[in-house]
């Protein structure tokens, strides 16, 4: 399967903004559901969904995201992208992109996870 990468991440102030994006390494066919999680450091499990979105526009979020996230793509390039306003501490974690076993299975995953990218939210 094609590796998904993500990039964007950094460091920002709270109530900054950041656009995390992720593209596949190679080519791959169109792909249903893409959806970012996230993985705070020393939490033990798999990552948190933080959103997703499928191929035809509907979207799902974390509640504690709700109104400050957005998950958009680009279905024919297969790439999805976060952005992310009014960030708070609490947001810091490692950001994956990853595809959901289903709209209904959104806390499965099929790709393995990639390198991730880190968002720090600190003043």
């Amino acid at each position: 399967q094609v590796q998904l990468v993500e990039s964007g991440g950094g460091l920002v102030q709270p109530g900054g903004s950041l656009r995390l994006s992720c593209a596949p390494s190679g080519s791959s066919p169109s792909i249903v559901v893409m959806a970012w999680y996230r993985q705070v450091s020393g939490k033990h499990g798999e990552p948190d969904l933080v959103a997703a979105m499928t191929r035809d526009g509907s979207t799902k979020y974390a509640d504690s995201v709700k109104g400050r996230f957005t998950i958009s793509r680009d279905i024919s390039k297969n790439t999805a992208y976060l952005q992310m306003d009014s960030l708070k501490p609490e947001d810091t974690a490692v950001y994956y992109c990853n595809v959901p076993r289903s709209w209904r299975q959104l806390d499965i995953t099929t790709r393995n996870w990639g390198q991730g990218t880190q968002v720090t939210v600190s003043s």
